[in-house]
């Protein structure tokens, strides 16, 4: 017999399991959160191994809208408690991690969450109800599951000898452990980088190899690419200072008798020519993957991208297994390198999506909506409020969207729904979705090269052709292609101006409902 039943058990007290915890204590629903550790966030005690985290803590926005400081707060999770603001834990722009360790703590126990600490899962069942057993042998049932574990295990490419490697996870952070000695990094992220700078006054060679180009953030908007704070190393590799990058595979490691390696690399720049290099110490910095093992066959999801992630649905539910939800990091499959779910800023309002979700579908609380008048001026003035507000679009830019809903000369505007969760066209009249987005290859474009074309913010005949960040408002009726609406970039993000932005939004408007008429 279990020792508990409910409706609601979420695995895992990191940031997401805690988001989470806090919208079904709001709303009062019977759930508990299991932890392994004794305190919440436990990755963060670890991780990032030299301690700065790269989220932004930017306190001074000149704003008083606390709706348009979380577009530039990158740490705090959603609450109504103000004191519950990272930024009251900090002032630095890249916090300490223990920062965080200690807001986690506070944000738990501040709202009261419910948490067994020390209930590391060791098996998930199901038979009707899941069945959840932790390692002390006490058993749980729930009507749902979410796992919001983040990424537990490393990611381990299959290179023979790579057993004899280091760990990002457990090799020394100490720079005089590598005093004049020849150190390889495989990957290419920021681990690897953040690594390789803390070695820079230390170490005599640093080489950080892998099969990519190294992608600056910077450049493709991707948050997880290369950082400008983790980049020392490129300087010494361009500027002659014996560091380098290797493009290209790591075909073999070969740990010698005296503790020494020699790596064979393929390198992809010379018509994949190989060649033998000495190293002294080998450290692997490839990334995470998600720990599946912990469900039985008849729950076990299906994982993606490598097998490093489950694959969900729209409602961040597995493809495979109903009821069973995931939350956090391990939701990246959704934008898997091209947006935030991997990271606090994106997945909080993903958490907040799966959150509605969940009244919907086993509380029978529709998602929130407000009434508004079919008028073009009317839904013009709603979307450009915003869109000129929100941090959830503009933080999971792409990924959620607001719609509005055309019903009986009515309409309805509905928040923060997953793009791909509306489904088909609502209504005989459809539904406009709008978004954030990037343009077309933003990603393929050096934003700080003044010979590439620009759209002035003038022209708002042009706006499908800006690269930067814009709303976009589509409209999407039933058996046609959607009728696309680009709002033009603004340097300051205010789309405001009657002449470039209302206007041709309006008349947007009024052409699409005269074209479906009820």
């Amino acid at each position: 017999m279990p020792d508990t039943t409910l409706d609601h058990l979420v695995i895992g007290a990191g940031p997401a399991g805690l988001q989470l915890g806090y919208f079904l204590q709001q709303q009062g629903r019977d759930y508990l959160i299991l932890e392994a550790g004794p305190a919440p966030g436990q990755f963060f005690r670890t991780f990032p191994r030299h301690r700065t985290l790269i989220s932004s803590n930017k306190k001074h926005t000149g704003w008083d809208d606390p709706e348009l400081n979380l577009r530039m707060d990158w740490n705090s999770l959603l609450s109504d408690d103000p004191d519950l603001l990272f930024t009251r834990y900090s002032d630095r722009y890249f916090p300490p991690a223990d920062d965080m360790v200690r807001y986690l703590s506070d944000f738990a126990g501040k709202c009261g969450l419910r948490i067994a600490y020390g209930s590391r899962v060791v098996r998930i069942d199901r038979s009707g109800l899941f069945q959840v057993t932790d390692e002390s042998g006490r058993r749980y049932e729930a009507k749902q599951i979410t796992v919001a574990t983040g990424v537990t295990q490393a990611n381990i490419p299959p290179i023979p000898g790579i057993e004899t490697a280091e760990l990002y996870a457990t090799a020394s952070v100490d720079p005089a452990d590598y005093l004049n000695q020849r150190v390889l990094i495989i990957g290419k992220g920021n681990s690897a980088f953040e690594t390789a700078d803390n070695l820079i006054e230390t170490a005599a060679v640093i080489h950080v190899a892998g099969p990519h180009s190294v992608r600056m953030a910077w450049r493709t908007h991707y948050v997880g690419h290369l950082r400008a704070v983790n980049n020392g190393l490129l300087d010494t590799y361009q500027l002659k200072s014996q560091n380098a990058i290797l493009d290209g595979d790591i075909k073999r490691i070969e740990r010698k008798p005296d503790g020494t390696y020699l790596v064979t690399v393929s390198f992809a720049r010379v018509n994949e020519v190989t060649k033998d290099i000495p190293y002294d110490r080998v450290i692997l910095c490839t990334g995470f993957r998600f720990d599946a093992s912990l469900f039985g066959d008849g729950c076990r999801p299906e994982l993606v991208i490598n097998d490093r992630f489950p694959a969900l649905t729209p409602a961040y539910e597995s493809v495979n297994v109903p009821d069973l939800h995931f939350a956090g990091t391990i939701t990246q499959s959704r934008d898997f390198k091209h947006g935030t779910s991997g990271f606090i800023h994106g997945f909080r309002y993903g958490v907040r999506a799966l959150h509605r979700v969940l009244e919907s579908r086993y509380h029978d609380v529709p998602w929130p909506a407000k009434e508004l008048p079919a008028d073009p001026a009317a839904l013009a003035a709603a979307v450009l409020e915003r869109v000129n507000r929100t941090s959830a679009l503009w933080q999971q830019f792409g990924l959620l969207a607001d719609v509005i809903v055309l019903d009986n000369g009515a309409a309805r505007y509905l928040e923060e729904l997953p793009y791909d969760l509306q489904g088909p066209p609502i209504g005989d009249r459809g539904h406009f979705a709008i978004t954030l987005e990037y343009g077309p290859d933003h990603d393929k474009i050096d934003p700080f090269d003044i010979e590439v074309g620009r759209i002035r913010q003038s022209d708002s005949a042009r706006a499908h052709e800006g690269h930067y960040l814009h709303p976009v408002v589509r409209h999407h009726v039933p058996g046609q292609a959607p009728v696309a609406h680009h709002i033009t970039e603004n340097l300051e993000n205010e789309w405001t101006s009657p002449e470039i932005h209302v206007e041709p939004l309006r008349a947007f408007f009024a052409r699409r409902t005269a074209a479906v008429p009820v």
